[in-house]
Formats: C-alpha cells, sequence, structure tokens
C-alpha cells in the first residue's frame, strides 16, 4: 500500500500568471506578508522541498526554519527544530557552494537519478545527509515521496518550486493542496515561466481538478488555498 507525506506547493505569482520575467531576471517578487506566510508553512512542515533551477536562480535561499519565532510554531506543531530540506536534480547540476549547503539547519537531502555522473554523486555526498536516486532518467516521485515517509518520517512535505518540479508532481497526481499567493504585478513575456513548465491536459477534461479552500486578501495581495478534487 502507498504511503506517502501530504503534499502543498506554495507560489507566488503576478496577476498575468507569471513566476518570473522570461530572462528569468526577476523570480522573487512578493511582499514582506508573502515571506512570512512561506515561513508559517515551512513552520508546519516536516520538509521542504525545491528544485536545482530555483536554487541556481535564488542561490541564497537556505530553506531553513527563519527566526527563533518560527521555530517555536514548529515547537507547538510537535516538530523538530528545522524541516529536512530537499534539492531535486535529475542530472545533479547543484552547486556545492550554494549557500544552503552552509547554513546550519535542517539535514539536506537530493534527489536524481542514474544520470547523475559518479564524480557528481560522491561530491554532493560529501555536502548532504543523503543522496537517493530514484529513477533512471526521470525522478521518480511516487518512489521518492514513499521512501521519504518510510525512511524520513516526512508526514507533510512543503514544496517550494519552480515549475518543472511543480509539473512533474501535479502530472503524478501527488499534490494536496495548492497556496498561490497572487501579486499586483504584470511581467508578460510569451516565454515567461508559470507554475508549471510541464504540459499537463490537451483537453479540459484532463485538466488537473482543484477547489477553492480559502481565499484572504491582505493589502494588494491575495492569498489562496487550492485542494485537490478526489478522483475517487
Amino acid at each position: 500500500m502507498s504511503r506517502r507525506p501530504f503534499v502543498y506547493i506554495n507560489m507566488a505569482m503576478t496577476a498575468d500568471g507569471k513566476i518570473a520575467t522570461a530572462n528569468q531576471a526577476v523570480s522573487s517578487f512578493g511582499s514582506s506578508q508573502d515571506f512570512e506566510h512561506l515561513l508559517e508553512l515551512r513552520a508546519t512542515a516536516d520538509a521542504v522541498m525545491t528544485g536545482a533551477g530555483t536554487l541556481k536562480a535564488q542561490p541564497d535561499i537556505t530553506l531553513g526554519s527563519g527566526p527563533a519565532r518560527f521555530r517555536q510554531m514548529r515547537k507547538e506543531h510537535g516538530l523538530v527544530d528545522a524541516p529536512v530540506r530537499i534539492i531535486v536534480s535529475g542530472s545533479g547540476k547543484i552547486d556545492p557552494k550554494a549557500k544552503m549547503f552552509s547554513s546550519k539547519d535542517g539535514p539536506i537531502i537530493i534527489l536524481t537519478t542514474e544520470r547523475m555522473p559518479k564524480t557528481r554523486h560522491q561530491r554532493l555526498e560529501q555536502s548532504s545527509e543523503s543522496v537517493y536516486v530514484c529513477g533512471k532518467n526521470e525522478v521518480d516521485f511516487p518512489s521518492a515521496l514513499n521512501w521519504l515517509r518510510s525512511e524520513w518520517d516526512v508526514k507533510r512535505l512543503l514544496c517550494e518550486g519552480g515549475g518543472q518540479l511543480n509539473g512533474s508532481l501535479l502530472a503524478t497526481g501527488l499534490v494536496d493542496e495548492i497556496h498561490l499567493t497572487i501579486c499586483p504585478k504584470i511581467f508578460g513575456g510569451r516565454n515567461a515561466p508559470t507554475i508549471t513548465d510541464r504540459s499537463l491536459a490537451d483537453r479540459l477534461i484532463d485538466a488537473k481538478q482543484f477547489k477553492l479552500k480559502s481565499m484572504q486578501p491582505k493589502n494588494d495581495e491575495i492569498f489562496l488555498v487550492y485542494q485537490a478534487r478526489s478522483t475517487s
């Protein structure tokens, strides 16, 4: 029987549905209240996951707990001081000098595939707690999530993108909830990325189905939560 964590995505996007500019020069644009919302969500997660592309675009991210009050929130939720931090990369093209690897926070896990060269594997093993190979050419997310639950006791997994990672999780039906911040900006650009880079449906009937769980306007932003519709 499949046992996996509850998976929830958190993303900020512009009013025209973009998560970055077309040239990728701007990929962080939410307000301070949006960042606080992110830390509040992290305070409910056993693990936080991001893709190698996001780490490359934002090399200063650490996926850590944040200030002491958010660590206190974790304690109130019955969680350990810091979440497990997960990076997904099929090829292992991850800079071990990124700030995340030098920050004193939760353990780091790399989810990868057989495409990762042995030299990269060995280098990343020295910088992380575990390098888990799950898939030949693409990460086998159902298997990876089951492994995270059984080996690391991850019950709640927060995904912070980007579009490629989100698309893979959505394509395999592994997303339970989407937390979406709509920001009062317009980027435009046909090639500017959205919350998923992957084509998920050619017909309306094939679209991934969600229902609105909550909506909260705050100043000029809107905080939405969508819940996956049951397919049963």
